[in-house]
């Protein structure tokens, strides 16, 4: 038999070979055809759900849109680039498997970044599918809407079609091996369909490793509202232990006793977020005080003021007051508040989570090092202490991960705020500029320069400044002495235990009702004596003093205190001649006598209203002036003064009286 008998014999090990070959180059055909096919299609479903059933369902609210179809239009953008480099390789058969290869590599990254957004936000879109199954008429026209866009979705409706890219992420490496099983090992595509099997794995461990890390973070970025009733309620001696081994391994560290794990990494992250959160903090409080004091601005409005000045530039500036007021100055706070302070809130707001797993962190690492150290001694963990250190892991890993994400995008929005803010200022200046251009064309000095404006300003405020200075020690000259504040009914006796306790230079009285806010401070009324104890408070504040009343120690405003001296009181009050030796009275300190153009009389006043209680009282008002006919009842008793109001007679307290001295007649007059 010849040698090409033999090898053309049906069943010879050359035939089979090739038969072989053409076995697996045919199954690596349909292997990729799959690949394409498949692709195509889940294409198509993505863009349904994008385009068609999104814009169907506007019934439901934005932010549930959002949460359903998560990232689904990235996803489509990069699997529209991925199919179109997968059909360029089909004119390329020889190389078809080698190019599948290297576009799965470029495209690892791409495929990990947007595929583990939308499996981290699966979760949340299932329990808002699970709250639709609750309202039977909106699950019902959810699956109206799906069966008329896509039937093969089937009573499975919208969770049929949100799946649909978690399988497909997860598909990639199975169609991958297929080929892969298919290519022969000594093949240039080998190596390469190998490496492409290998990173898809990769991007699914990372996917589901991404995935387990924001569950982590969700359970410790919620912050429940819970009333002290509800904390207590959740404290058992499992919570108990757990705080008092981190706190145990705590002190052992800061004794030395044993290491802190140092991580120079995330160190300086949280650093570098400290300072952006109180930078965020600093900048919400600066705005928070300029937007009251705008509202305080505000309120003040000078045009609505008569100043019986009719015409010339008071009319010019109303008018243009008026203007700015209810549209420049108003606009300008509402656009404030809208483009500044609610943005400047929601950023302030979106720090909390990252500062709650921070927090949470330290207390994982207490647990963490806890479970290493006992690992090196041991030699095994239980299930708890294992899952302990993943969630340590998981938490550190995300922090290290997306901490430097967060604070850049912090940074851009703080500066995109204070350019916002800047921006509004300037266009405020240029309103008010613009509104006033008219107005300022009309006023008397608007053709001088702003130098010589500026000196004209200057000169006219120091001339009136030297006027008012001159008219002010006019006044003082001629302006009536202070009327004295009697002592308050029945407090003599308080009166002189002080004075005998503190002395006269001690002594201040109540120059008006004083209304204490805090626990420290005293609620006195006017013509109180009390004795100065220190001209300060504990923290050094000298506004606030603490005094005595005889029976209370307090804290009481500086402003309403005037000392007292000792002066002949009760006779000369009364009207009587000469005072009696030894009778001491307090009140204010004498003023120097004044320079006045006319005579000064005595007049008695009523310090406090009375209500007459029968025929031979009289009644009386504050302030309101009485004639005293006799200052003692029919007894001899000087509590009680017999006067005229009115021309009534009666008798009225003599404590409710004081003598109140004025210039005659009634005024003042600046001298010639």
């Amino acid at each position: 038999m010849s040698d090409h008998e033999s090898t053309s014999r049906p069943g010879s090990p050359d035939e089979e070979g090739r038969s072989s070959e053409d076995r697996r180059l045919l199954h690596q055909r349909l292997a990729v055809r799959e690949l394409l096919d498949t692709e195509v299609s889940y294409l198509h479903m993505l863009q349904l759900c994008a385009s068609n059933i999104r814009g169907r369902l506007q019934q439901l609210p934005q932010g549930d849109l959002d949460v359903l179809f998560s990232n689904m239009d990235e996803i489509i953008q990069v699997s529209s680039r991925f199919l179109h480099g997968l059909q360029e390789t089909a004119s390329k058969e020889e190389e078809q498997v080698y190019l599948i290869g290297k576009l799965f590599l470029e495209f690892q990254e791409e495929f990990e970044r947007v595929y583990k957004v939308y499996c981290a936000s699966y979760d949340q879109a299932l329990l808002l599918l699970e709250t639709y199954r609750k309202e039977p008429e909106l699950q019902q026209k959810i699956q109206s809407t799906i069966e008329a866009v896509v039937p093969q979705a089937g009573p499975s409706g919208l969770s049929f079609l949100l799946v649909i890219p978690l399988q497909r992420i997860t598909r990639y490496p199975l169609l991958l091996q297929k080929i892969l099983e298919n290519t022969l090992p000594d093949a240039s595509a080998y190596l390469v369909l190998q490496r492409a099997a290998s990173a898809l794995q990769d991007v699914n461990a990372n996917i589901n490793e991404y995935k387990m890390r924001k569950e982590v973070a969700s359970k410790y970025t919620r912050v429940e509202p819970l009333s002290l009733r509800e904390r207590l309620a959740r404290i058992n001696t499992h919570t108990l232990s757990k705080k008092t081994t981190r706190l145990s391994q705590l002190l052992k560290q800061e004794a030395g006793l044993v290491p802190r794990t140092e991580d120079k990494e995330f160190d300086d992250l949280e650093e570098r977020f400290q300072w952006v959160s109180l930078c965020v903090t600093e900048l919400k409080s600066n705005v928070a005080a300029y937007l009251d004091n705008l509202e305080a601005f505000l309120r003040f409005r000078p045009h609505e003021c008569n100043l019986d000045i009719p015409g010339g530039p008071v009319e010019q500036y109303s008018s243009l007051s008026r203007d700015l007021q209810c549209q420049a100055f108003l606009e300008f706070k509402q656009r404030l508040e809208g483009l500044v302070w609610r943005p400047l809130c929601s950023l302030a707001k979106a720090l909390v989570g990252p500062q709650n797993l921070i927090k949470k962190r330290l207390d994982k690492l207490l647990d963490f090092e806890r479970v290493e150290e006992k690992l090196l001694e041991v030699g095994n963990v239980t299930y708890e202490e294992e899952a302990a250190r993943h969630t340590y892991q998981a938490l550190n890993s995300l922090l290290v991960a997306e901490l430097p994400q967060f604070n850049q995008l912090v940074m851009q929005w703080l500066g995109q705020i204070l350019r916002t803010f800047v921006a509004l200022q300037k266009d405020l200046s240029e309103q008010v500029l613009q509104r006033a251009e008219g107005s300022v064309a009309q006023l008397p000095h608007h053709h001088l320069s702003e130098p010589a404006f500026r000196k004209l300003v200057e000169d006219t405020l120091g001339q009136t400044g030297s006027q008012l200075r001159a008219f002010r020690e006019t006044f003082e000259k001629v302006l009536p002495p202070p009327t004295a504040q009697p002592l308050l009914p029945g407090s003599e006796r308080q009166v002189q235990a002080l004075l005998s306790r503190y002395g006269p230079g001690k002594l201040y009285q109540v120059t008006s009702n004083i209304s204490g806010s805090g626990t420290l401070d005293l609620t006195l009324p006017r013509g109180q004596i009390v004795a100065l104890l220190q001209n300060k408070d504990t923290k050094g504040n000298s506004s606030r003093w603490l005094v005595d009343t005889g029976g209370h120690r307090g804290y009481v405003p500086a402003g309403k205190l005037q000392l007292y001296q000792v002066v002949p009181s009760e006779k000369e009050l009364r009207g009587q001649a000469g005072p009696r030796e030894g009778s001491q009275h307090l009140t204010p300190e004498p003023t120097p006598a004044p320079v006045c153009s006319v005579p000064a009389v005595t007049q008695v006043v009523a310090v406090y209203p009375f209500v007459a209680r029968s025929s031979h009282e009289v009644s009386l008002q504050a302030g309101q002036p009485v004639t005293v006919l006799e200052a003692q009842d029919k007894k001899g008793n000087p509590e009680w003064s017999l006067v005229e109001v009115n021309g009534q007679r009666g008798y009225v307290p003599s404590s409710f009286l004081a003598r109140a001295p004025s210039p005659a007649p009634w005024g003042w007059t600046l001298p010639s």
